[in-house]
């Protein structure tokens, strides 16, 4: 299950005050968050994207996502605007597809 929390987080504070929380960007540009109960990983990135894996049930992906958003919350450097995002997706999108034809 994905995510995205339309944010930009500070991965290394998140990482230095939350113990369930690794986070090497020279090994890997995600934070690995180890969920106990109900028992999951969440690897997020910087733009606030993220991916939820090990829980069985729809209802533990839910309180998953609402417990690491709320912890997440606190590290929040700035808000995405998603019409933005869409905007430079399609930008690059034009972009490749002009570098493909030439």
């Amino acid at each position: 299950m994905s995510a995205d929390l339309h944010a930009t987080i500070d991965l290394y504070a998140l990482s230095k005050e939350v113990k369930a929380v690794d986070y090497e960007p020279e090994q890997f540009p995600g934070a690995i968050f180890r969920i106990v109960e109900p028992k999951a990983v969440i690897i997020l990135f910087k733009n606030g994207k993220m991916i939820c894996t090990g829980t069985n049930t729809e209802a533990n992906i839910r309180k998953v996502l609402e417990f690491a958003s709320k912890v997440i919350s606190k590290y929040v450097i700035s808000l995405n605007n998603p019409e933005d995002e869409k905007r430079m997706k399609a930008e690059a999108d034009k972009k490749k597809k002009a570098q493909a034809a030439n």
